[in-house]
């Protein structure tokens, strides 16, 4: 990035600490955590200029007395030797960034090949993911879910949020969960003690905070249902759970696990604005011949991403080549291994193209 550019960005920084001092700003809280997660963005950013300035102007003023002393000759060895690591850093920090990285998201587990098996370990992966929530202090609810006969989930849909505007959300950490994840198990109906091959699909989107797809009324079908519990029993005496039907596209999103009517149905239209985003972003990627990573919309084991092995208590996927023996902490919510690998090739190959 040139000089010029890089002071656009310190203005901005700027700018943005002198409107979120403003009281004002604060009354429309939408727009504060819009401007509060830009600022937090920057500020590594500035931070870097700054580090970088001043280890330049050290540097010119300790090679200007290294001659009279030995002392500023060795400090202006380690300020030389430091200089590369932190035009490193800087030009890290300005990759082009996941517009959505900040993100709240919405994430649906279905199940797939497998039968039953395939609707327990569905049932595995949500425990997982809401464990890892609970260990990040996130936010997980559980929005609508199909029930399987042995405790099990056909479809589940949860949405995960932070508490706080942060650079780094819940889209950031989760958004490579998206695919088939495989399992090999011993199913709890195996008499012989067989080991069987499931999978269950995993979709998620990110959680837009403002409406960035227009959606016309004329376009969905709403119906009203009464909450059900697991095994189909009746939780509510109203017709109070909310089924949202998208024409043009076939989308359908129910929620149920709201207080009322209103809630679910605004909740649900959320999900759809979500999943309709999901939907455009991945059209404007085709047309524009993006690069960017697919999710797999059938759970056929062929197109898995991951596998969950309990025999060898081993997770492995298959994207980075990550394989760890500690499938049972995984599961409980420590998943930061594998995603941390995700992160890292994700940057890698970023730097790489910014670099070609």
């Amino acid at each position: 990035m040139d000089s010029s550019s890089l002071k656009g960005l310190l203005a901005e920084h700027a700018e943005l600490e002198t409107q979120l001092a403003d009281p004002a700003v604060h009354a429309d809280q939408a727009r504060a955590r819009k401007l509060g997660r830009r600022y937090a963005e920057l500020t590594p950013v500035v931070r870097a200029v700054h580090e970088l300035d001043t280890t330049r102007d050290d540097l010119a003023a300790a090679k200007e007395m290294a001659s009279e002393d030995a002392e500023f000759a060795a400090e202006a060895e380690q300020l030389s030797a430091r200089i590369p690591e932190l035009e490193s850093k800087l030009t890290e920090l300005l990759l082009p960034r996941d517009p959505y990285d900040g993100s709240d998201v919405v994430m649906e587990i279905k199940s797939g090949e497998g039968g039953e098996e395939s609707a327990l370990f569905a049932g595995d992966l949500l425990r997982m993911y809401l464990r890892y929530a609970e260990r990040h202090g996130w936010k997980a609810e559980v929005l609508d879910s199909v029930d399987s006969d042995l405790g099990g989930f056909k479809d589940v849909t949860l949405s995960i949020k932070t508490k706080a505007a942060v650079v780094d959300g819940v889209w950031s950490r989760l958004k490579f969960e998206g695919g088939v994840h495989r399992v090999q198990r011993v199913p709890a109906t195996e008499s012989q003690g067989r080991i069987h091959t499931s999978a269950s699909g995993v979709l998620i989107y990110p959680e837009p905070e403002e409406v960035e797809v227009e959606i016309d009324p004329n376009d969905l079908r709403i119906d009203v249902f009464r909450s059900s519990g697991p095994g189909g029993q009746s939780v509510n005496t109203t017709d109070s759970a909310v089924r949202i039907t998208h024409l043009p596209t076939g989308i359908v999103v129910s929620c149920q696990n709201e207080k009322s009517q209103i809630q679910n149905r605004a909740r649900a239209l959320q999900v759809l604005q979500a999943r309709l985003q999901a939907v455009a972003e991945e059209e404007a990627a085709a047309k524009a011949s993006d690069a960017r990573r697919s999710q797999v919309r059938t759970v056929d084991r062929s197109e898995r991403i991951r596998t969950y092995n309990f025999p060898e208590n081993r997770i492995s996927d298959h994207r980075v080549n990550y394989k760890a023996y500690n499938l049972d902490q995984v599961l409980d919510g420590d998943l930061d291994g594998v995603l941390d690998a995700l992160a890292t090739a994700d940057r890698e190959e970023r730097l790489a193209l910014s670099a070609g």
